[in-house]
């Protein structure tokens, strides 16, 4: 399939370009993780944000491919992972003053995603929970929902949980976290 087929099916909303391209640069893109200090599964998650990233530029008709589409999402995946580390490395830096505040933190903040999952629709706290909360896998959830695919769940889960992001974001600041 061409880079251009694949981009009007990804316009005409066609899942299966996006499926498409999973398959296709799936190895590519979790060696260019595993080999930079990543797990498979964050390199899956990596994968994962970067085809959602290429899939609303396409769809939004934001997107001028002055490369080949395999190229344009690994630099995708490249700059989400260069983040995702210079995230961990801030986190790593950070001290935390004791093990009773940080059960407390995480009760809080525990107890706040869960309000907040409890505001979205029906599906999406479905899909947050079975995946958070419960630990199901991207497979099992896509059957107990009847997605047609796994990469369906699994975007349907990146979408939920921008939404829970925005929701929490929207409803507390940072202020109410730290003392």
């Amino acid at each position: 399939m061409k880079d251009s087929d694949i981009l009007v099916r990804m316009r005409e909303g066609d899942e299966s370009a996006l499926e498409y391209l999973y398959q296709k640069y799936y190895r590519m893109m979790i060696k260019l993780v595993t080999s930079n200090s990543g797990t498979e599964y964050e390199a899956k998650d990596i994968y994962q944000e970067a085809l959602i990233v290429l899939w609303q530029k396409a769809v939004s008709d934001n997107l001028v491919l002055t490369s080949k589409l395999s190229t344009y999402l690994y630099s995708i995946c490249q700059n989400l992972w260069r983040k995702e580390l210079d995230r961990k490395s801030r986190l790593s830096s950070e001290s935390h003053d004791s093990t009773e505040y940080m059960d407390h933190d995480r009760d809080e903040r525990g107890r706040i995603i869960r309000e907040c999952i409890g505001q979205l629709g029906e599906t999406c706290q479905k899909v947050l929970t079975y995946y958070y909360f419960d630990g199901m896998s991207m497979s099992d959830i896509a059957d107990r929902l009847n997605f047609s695919s796994t990469n369906t769940a699994k975007t349907k889960k990146y979408k939920c949980k921008k939404r829970l992001d925005q929701l929490v974001k929207s409803i507390y600041k940072a202020s109410d976290f730290l003392d």
